[in-house]
C-alpha cells in the first residue's frame, strides 16, 4: 500500500492562543467608562475523538504488464466541517473554541487553520500515481477528524456547553487489491476504500 500525506495549502503552521481566552456579551457592548479587561474563560473538553475518515475514492483501475496511469476521480463519501456549536448558556465564539481545542489535542491541531470556523473541505483530486506493473489499483482520501464536547466557565458568568469538530491530516493514498486485508488493517480509510473498491473477491476484502 502507497500511502501520502499532505496538508492543505490554507494550513500554513502557527501557533495558538492558550486556551483560556477573553469573554464577551453576545452583542460586544460595554458600557461607558466599564473597564476594558475582559473576565477570564476555560474550556474543559471530554468525548473526545480523532479518527481517519474516508472522504473519497475512486473506481477500481486494472493494468497489464506495462502498467499505467491512475486516471480515476475520486467519488466524495464525507464532507468534514470546522465549527463549534453552543447549545446551553451564552453564546461562544467559534475560532476561540477550536483553538482551545486545537491546543487540547496537539499535533495538527496547533495548526492555525484548525480554528478556521467554515474552512472549505480539501479538493478530491485524483493521486498522481502509476503503476509499473500489473495490478488493480484503488486510489483514495481521507482526512484526520476531531469532535469533542466542551464546557466554557468564565469568572462570574454563566458555563455554556456545546460541541465542536474540525479535521487536520488532508491525505491520500494508492492500495493493491491483491494486497491482503491483514496488511491493511492498520488504516481504517485504506481499508474501507478497499471494501467500497475492489470487490469482495479480492484478497484485500476477504476476512
Amino acid at each position: 500500500m502507497k500511502t501520502v500525506k499532505r496538508w492543505a495549502a490554507a494550513c500554513a503552521v502557527a501557533p495558538l492562543l492558550a486556551a483560556t481566552a477573553a469573554c464577551t456579551s453576545d452583542d460586544g457592548a460595554r458600557p461607558a467608562g466599564a473597564a476594558k479587561a475582559a473576565e477570564a474563560c476555560a474550556y474543559a473538553w471530554s468525548n473526545v475523538v480523532e479518527r481517519d475518515v474516508l472522504t473519497g475514492v475512486a473506481k477500481r483501475q486494472t493494468f497489464g504488464e506495462d502498467g499505467g496511469r491512475l486516471t480515476q476521480p475520486l467519488r466524495r463519501l464525507h464532507t468534514p466541517r470546522t465549527e463549534a456549536a453552543t447549545e446551553t448558556g451564552p453564546r461562544t465564539d467559534p475560532a476561540t473554541a477550536l483553538r482551545s481545542l486545537g491546543a487540547h489535542v496537539g499535533g495538527g491541531g496547533e495548526d492555525s487553520a484548525f480554528a478556521e470556523a467554515g474552512r472549505p473541505a480539501p479538493d478530491l483530486d485524483t493521486i498522481r500515481s502509476a503503476a509499473s506493473g500489473p495490478g488493480t489499483l484503488v486510489s483514495y482520501a481521507y482526512v484526520r477528524e476531531v469532535t469533542a464536547d466542551f464546557r466554557r466557565t468564565c469568572t462570574g458568568g454563566e458555563p455554556s456547553t456545546g460541541s465542536a469538530t474540525s479535521w487536520s491530516v488532508d491525505g491520500g493514498g494508492v492500495l493493491r487489491c491483491e494486497e491482503s486485508r491483514a496488511d491493511l488493517e492498520g488504516s481504517g480509510p485504506a481499508l474501507e476504500a478497499a471494501l467500497r473498491s475492489c470487490g469482495p473477491g479480492a484478497p484485500a476484502t476477504r476476512g
